[in-house]
């Protein structure tokens, strides 16, 4: 899995570029502010996932991320957001901006493997020629059913994080596993394991869906190739 690390303080990429090389085999690609990613990224670097710092220089995280999810070719790239910053207000920022997952500086090796497990995951779906036989529907039939489950992904970040928030755990889990169904139906195998153990709080909770919708919206292109 090809992985773009972006930070402008030297110290802090080789860091991070060590730590996601310990985690396994990865072909990781470094960029030295947001400004020289931009400049990879739309010249044709396709990397499967990025570690990008909040605050840099040029053009900051929060500034990239948001080209990124605004480029058609881009949209749907797992984008992991680095700060020093873990105050609920900057995470909801990075959350509500598109962020996949969010990394709190000092490093931990544990925090940058479960982000790689995470984003890993929701790659593995099934073929949409199998689900589509799988289902005895057509192609049409299976891009509405994506599109319906991603409306019905996004819908369900607020009503289960006022669930977590009053701690109403059960009912959250049950929500979950409908969820889980749905990914399971339409043949995201990866996100259905992502949703297979529920989010410990709320701050865990938008990553997580965050890896779904990726996961869904990244099948609609496979059905559309």
């Amino acid at each position: 899995m090809k992985v773009l690390v972006i930070d402008d303080d030297v110290v802090s990429r080789m860091m991070l570029m060590h730590l996601i090389d310990s985690c396994g085999t990865y072909d990781i690609v470094e960029a030295e502010d947001g400004a020289d990613a931009w400049q990879q990224l739309a010249g044709g670097l396709r990397p499967a996932a990025c570690f990008c710092d909040l605050r840099m220089p040029r053009v900051s995280g929060l500034e990239l991320l948001q080209k990124v999810r605004n480029d058609a070719a881009l949209a749907t790239l797992p984008f992991v957001l680095v700060s020093s910053a873990n105050d609920r207000e900057t995470v909801e920022r990075a959350t509500l901006a598109g962020a996949t997952g969010y990394i709190v500086k000092p490093f931990e090796p544990a925090q940058v493997r479960a982000q790689l497990d995470a984003l890993a995951a929701p790659l593995q779906a099934e073929e949409p020629s199998v689900t589509l036989a799988r289902l005895g529907i057509d192609a049409r039939r299976l891009g509405a059913y994506l599109a319906g489950f991603e409306t019905q992904v996004l819908a369900a970040g607020p009503e289960l994080e006022a669930l977590l928030l009053r701690g109403a755990r059960d009912e959250a889990t049950a929500r979950l596993e409908r969820l889980r169904d749905g990914c399971a139906t339409l043949g995201l195998t990866g996100a259905a394991g992502t949703l297979a153990v529920p989010p410990s709080d709320a701050a865990a909770l938008a990553p997580m869906l965050g890896a779904v919708r990726d996961a869904v919206r990244r099948q609609a292109r496979r059905l559309q190739a």
